[in-house]
């Protein structure tokens, strides 16, 4: 099918999911993601063959990853994540990687190259498909909440600092010097977007929020681009600038348009999750591997393998470090939404079968594993929470609180 089908079918599902999730819901709370991926695999080569391959379509797709990072980037409150609970939450994925890198090197027959990519996927925690299941669930601003971001946070930036250290081909040394280079960059960003700005900026975001020129939405798209450029300049993942660009972003409105941040936020979230995100989630099913699973033998044996293996290596530090104000169900939930996992996963194993390092199998056998945890881990977490509400903090105890 041509490119522009193949994009008709893709938005016709992106229009369809919402609806079976709406449907369903009333049952069976399922993310959306879960009927945009199935629907993927079910118009993609393996099923009914009806989608297509083609350079915009991937390139849609590499945006709607990008976008989908910036957005988790962006949802990090700083007066949240920080203190005790982020010092735990760093731990607890150092915990992780090393148990992720030395059975991932174990499940590849002593490979360490290979055991990388597989150790690396492991220790990711999908916050940006996390943190809209919580903010549908109301839970996104509770102590729990809370907690969670910080966790997803180092489960979502970890991963991509790892990768740009243990998978980019470069020595230790240069890869450190150039992410140090990069940490220059974004420090700098940081403190441009925390400075006074002019009043003529805040007047010509307030004067265009509702005209064409949407003059705020541009440049919010400008700094991500210039963030994308900077990693990729570097020889970087480009996840890792759409990471920095979100908190930059996060920042910089609230510091100089603090009364128009969340307008420009839920215009960035309408394009993003409007169009960008479900192209992504879809091309995933579309490009999933489904016939080597289902070919049986080691492929399918793996994916139990790895479906237990996010909760041993990524859920279990997390439920042992977790904050001790948490009760045991909370601290289980914690557990189950710490490893869901997708979108890095995703970008690793694609990484790892491009360089000839992972095979088509062990790929699918991963994402297959990272979708049924995208399915039953949030279920599972939020049954736990069914209730306890999301009982959110009053503000001002989640502007005072330093015990995070």
């Amino acid at each position: 099918m041509s490119q522009p089908g193949t994009l008709i079918l893709i938005m016709t599902i992106a229009v369809l999911a919402p609806l079976l999730a709406y449907g369903i819901g009333r049952w069976l709370p399922v993310p959306l993601v879960i009927f945009e991926i199935l629907l993927g695999i079910l118009i993609g080569p393996d099923v009914l063959g009806w989608a297509g391959e083609g350079q915009v379509i991937d390139t849609l797709s590499e945006l709607g990853l990008a976008m989908l990072i910036f957005l988790a980037g962006y949802e990090i409150e700083f007066a949240k994540v920080r203190g005790d609970t982020l010092k735990r939450s760093v731990w607890a994925w150092l915990i992780s990687l090393a148990v992720g890198l030395a059975l991932g090197t174990l499940l590849a027959d002593g490979s360490f190259s290979k055991g990388v990519y597989v150790g690396t996927a492991l220790t990711s925690t999908a916050l940006g498909t996390v943190l809209p299941v919580l903010r549908d669930a109301g839970d996104l601003h509770s102590r729990f909440g809370s907690v969670m971001m910080a966790v997803g946070a180092v489960g979502e930036f970890g991963p991509i600092i790892a990768m740009a250290l243990l998978l980019s081909g470069r020595s230790p040394g240069e890869s450190t010097v150039l992410l140090a280079v990069f940490a220059l960059v974004t420090a700098g960003a940081v403190v441009w977007a925390v400075r006074p700005h002019r009043p003529w900026f805040a007047k010509i975001i307030a004067k265009t929020l509702h005209s064409s020129a949407q003059f705020a939405v541009r440049f919010v798209v400008l700094l991500l681009a210039l963030m994308l450029g900077a990693s990729e300049a570097l020889g970087l993942d480009v996840l890792l600038g759409a990471f920095a660009a979100g908190l930059v972003t996060r920042l910089l409105l609230h510091a100089a348009v603090p009364e128009n941040a969340h307008e420009i936020l839920e215009k960035i979230e309408s394009m993003g999750f409007g169009f960008l995100v479900p192209v992504f989630f879809v091309v995933t099913g579309i490009e999933f591997d489904l016939k080597a699973l289902l070919s049986g033998g080691r492929t399918l044996l793996l994916l139990p393998v790895f479906l237990v293996l996010f909760l041993l290596v990524r859920g279990l530090p997390v439920y042992a470090l977790a904050p001790r104000d948490l009760g045991r169900r909370d601290r289980k939930a914690l557990t189950l939404l710490a490893s869901t996992a997708l979108p890095l996963v995703v970008a690793i194993t694609t990484i790892g079968v491009d360089d000839g390092v992972l095979k088509p199998n062990d790929a699918a056998a991963l994402v297959g594993a990272a979708m049924i945890s995208v399915l039953v881990f949030p279920l599972i977490g939020l049954t736990l929470r069914a209730g306890k509400g999301a009982r959110s903090l009053p503000r001002e105890r989640r502007e005072g609180a330093e015990s995070w």
